[in-house]
């Protein structure tokens, strides 16, 4: 019984973390792009900040995938019972692993909604003070 929850570990494991820097891989890459944007084309900026949101990103799943890791022995007297915890942890971890890319998504998205709000509130200063003949 040992044995084979020293096995679903051994097989857990490697999934969590490849499942992790696969997604973060993904998410990361394309969302440099919104990044810049919101920091009005200052790339250094952006990469800086994509990077720590991608460490956070890290410590969190990685953090969560270690923390439903346990497994109970009596749920494990068979290969049959291996399967079916590593598919519901794997499960539970795709899950928690959308719910960060949404989240990270809904960041994004607040960011950049707030950089189009004060560009429009320049825009409208500007112009205000093009109609009133007003000059800096």
């Amino acid at each position: 019984m040992k044995d084979l929850i020293v096995t679903s570990y051994i097989i857990y494991l490697p999934i969590a973390i490849i499942l992790t820097l696969l997604v973060a891989r993904i998410f990361f890459k394309n969302s440099l792009i919104f990044m810049v944007d919101i920091f009005r084309g200052r790339k250094e900026m952006a990469d800086s900040t994509n990077h720590l949101f991608k460490v956070g990103f890290y410590l969190m799943t990685l953090g969560f995938a270690l923390s439903i890791m346990k497994i109970y022995e009596r749920g494990v007297s068979q290969h049959k019972d291996v399967f079916e915890i590593l598919s519901t942890k794997v499960g539970i971890l795709s899950v928690f692993l959308g719910i960060m890319v949404f989240f990270n998504l809904y960041l994004l998205f607040r960011g950049k909604k707030r950089t189009s709000e004060k560009r429009m509130q320049q825009a409208m200063f500007k112009q205000a003070q093009v109609d009133t003949g007003i000059s800096q």
